[in-house]
């Protein structure tokens, strides 16, 4: 197979149609997540394939190992769990943060199995939710001097008969490690150490096997696993990898979680399809303060090439003065959530960096847009992927579909070989039951946010018909929130919904009706659901309590209105001390939420209005009062 045919030239939006002349089928892809490890250490035996730091304060301390090195260990790995009963269609929960040995046991669940993240920050009830939902036995979690709090969650799930058997991850650069109680839970290096690391003992994954199973946010409050075949994940991978920016020189940056998709899409099978070197950051990730103190050295030290990051941390970085050479540095992939224009400006006028944008979501399997440095779209979050399409639809009361006009406000849809099959809906013998949920019409995937796309096939956002709250990129469901409040005897109704904040895109407040004749006030509600939401990021920052919960014709909560409701007294709070403001308000126009700021007929103010509002990703206008 030759180079030009499976790394065509990817550089701008004209490629994407000169891309698309050749099948994909004809690209040469490897089969499976396990072929592209395979393929690397055939190619790149004695290549650095991942640098892993033990912490931030650590980072001239790295772990590091081959290609040849990284397949030896996957495959060891895998033989541990094929002995402890995993096959094809067995689900390998994975619950840990970020060390060594989770890629190497992630690459290894998808081989043996199907790996299946957990975030271990979710509440007991979630945990046991999907575990009984992907029916795992077997868990890969962090040992006790990696995250004791982890290590005790899983030693109760063995207690309460959830999980048979539990696998311990060690810290990156550990040597030695606490003794592991009972005869449940043992380390996976110690359980691979005399395992063939040459050769798979059972059967290889195809490209029609699952390969994952990703949590995502429901709306009824507990989360829903969708599936991902190898073909999704592998696909996906390729046409992030085939970006012509980097070659295989080029080092990673990675310190997002592996239980998000973009984690191991981006930053394991992308860099692995092209011989780059991965350079992972510790445990905590960009939660780390200390790793933005010393960013800017470790990208000079190791030479980084790209990131990929959530517009929150972009924003702390802006303000850390850049104390050494990151010339190397050539781009900044940014996703997960909406991006606010003054993110964008201070971060590329501080570091001479360009922001690379990019959409996507967990249901078509990590990426379907992103955009090009050279070639700026203002307002758009990329261009479409090749091989995927995307297009906006109007969705009429009867749920049938009508294909908008270039440039149209609709319903963004996306069709190709990211798609996800479907969620998990129950499980058989031996066999998982899939569905689209609603979600999946024709082989097209709604994905549940707004937009519309241009004439070359760039989208730009326009809000989201969903409900999740995006803080900082992590996905909040509202459900969880609302649930809480429900809990209290004065609480009659309930709606969370995402207030803009200019550091973390988003961040949960609530409104609520309450009984008459309630005693309880606004901040001991919020203290009330403070006590009960398991996950701290979900807690929320205010409660409002109404008269009524705006609901739709058929009894919904209409929640564009309580977000206009959140967002004007944002805005209104931080436009206060301007002068020359006749009136600030927020509309629900065309499925999205508009600042309308009016001023006194002279304008002066106009610019530091804009300077205010930019600092949010939201759209306005500014209006002046008649002379």
């Amino acid at each position: 197979m030759s180079q030009q045919l499976l790394w065509p030239r990817f550089a701008s939006p004209q490629d994407v149609a000169a891309i698309e002349l050749v099948p994909l089928s004809r690209r040469g892809l490897p089969n499976s997540t396990f072929s592209i490890v395979e393929r690397a250490a055939k190619l790149w035996p004695d290549r650095t394939a991942v640098s892993v730091l033990p912490s931030a304060a650590s980072w001239m301390e790295p772990g590091r190992r081959t290609f040849a090195q990284l397949r030896s260990d996957v495959i060891k790995a895998a033989n541990v769990l094929y002995s402890v009963g995993v096959r094809r269609d067995t689900a390998v929960a994975l619950m840990s943060p970020n060390c060594d040995e989770l890629i190497t046991a992630t690459l290894a669940a998808q081989l043996a199995g199907i790996a299946a993240p957990i975030n271990g920050d979710l509440s007991t009830q979630h945990i046991a939710h999907l575990l009984q939902r992907s029916g795992a036995r077997v868990m890969i979690a962090a040992g006790p001097d990696l995250d004791p709090r982890i290590w005790t969650r899983a030693q109760h799930l063995i207690d309460d008969g959830l999980i048979d058997t539990v696998l311990l991850l060690r810290a990156t650069g550990e040597t030695s490690n606490t003794p592991a109680p009972g005869n449940a839970m043992r380390y996976l290096h110690e359980a691979a150490a005399d395992e063939d690391g040459t050769n798979f003992a059972g059967t290889p994954p195809d490209s029609d096997d699952l390969a994952a199973l990703f949590h995502t946010g429901g709306t009824t409050g507990l989360p829903k696993l969708a599936a991902h075949t190898h073909a999704n994940e592998v696909a996906n991978a390729w046409m992030i990898a085939a970006v012509t920016l980097l070659d295989h020189d080029s080092v990673i940056f990675a310190a997002l979680p592996m239980f998000h998709v973009n984690a191991v899409i981006v930053t394991v099978l992308a860099p692995l399809l092209r011989g780059q070197q991965t350079m992972w950051a510790g445990p905590l990730g960009y939660r780390e303060p200390a790793l933005h103190g010393n960013f800017w050295k470790i990208v000079q030290e190791y030479r980084i090439s790209a990131m990929s990051a959530v517009p929150t941390v972009y924003a702390r970085l802006s303000q850390r003065a850049v104390d050494a050479d990151i010339s190397t540095l050539r781009c900044a992939m940014v996703g997960a959530s909406a991006l606010p224009p003054s993110v964008r400006r201070d971060f590329e006028q501080h570091t001479g960096v360009p922001l690379v944008e990019g959409y996507g979501l967990t249901e078509a399997t990590c990426a379907s847009a992103r955009s090009f440095p050279d070639h700026p779209r203002p307002g758009s979050v990329g261009q479409r992927l090749p091989y995927q399409r995307i297009k906006a639809v109007r969705i009429d009361t009867n749920g049938f579909w009508r294909d908008c006009q270039a440039g149209e406000l609709g319903h963004l849809a996306i069709t190709g070989p990211t798609v996800f099959p479907g969620y998990v809906v129950d499980r058989g013998e031996d066999v998982f039951r899939l569905d689209g949920l609603g979600h999946l019409i024709d082989g097209w995937l709604d994905t549940g946010d707004l937009g519309r796309v241009d004439d070359d096939g760039f989208v730009h956002l326009g809000g989201r018909a969903k409900d999740s709250i995006i803080r900082g990129g992590h996905n909040i469901d509202p459900a969880v929130i609302e649930e809480a409040l429900l809990e209290h005897p004065d609480v009659t109704a309930a709606a969370a919904v995402g207030r803009p904040d200019p550091y973390s895109g988003e961040v949960p407040v609530a409104f609520v009706t309450v009984r008459m004749g309630a005693t309880a006030d606004a901040e001991q509600l919020r203290c009330w659901a403070a006590d009960r939401v398991a996950e701290r990021a979900a807690v929320p920052r205010s409660v409002t309590i109404v008269d009524v919960i705006p609901a739709t014709s058929v009894g919904k909560p209409y929640k564009l209105a309580l977000r206009a409701d959140a967002v004007r007294s944002e805005i209104r709070a931080a436009l206060d001390g301007i002068e020359d403001i006749e009136d600030v308000d927020a509309a629900v126009t065309d499925g999205s939420v508009v600042v309308e700021v009016s001023l006194a007929p002279t304008g002066a103010a106009a610019n530091a209005v804009r300077d205010v509002i930019e600092k949010y990703a939201l759209a306005y206008t500014i209006h002046l009062g008649a002379q």
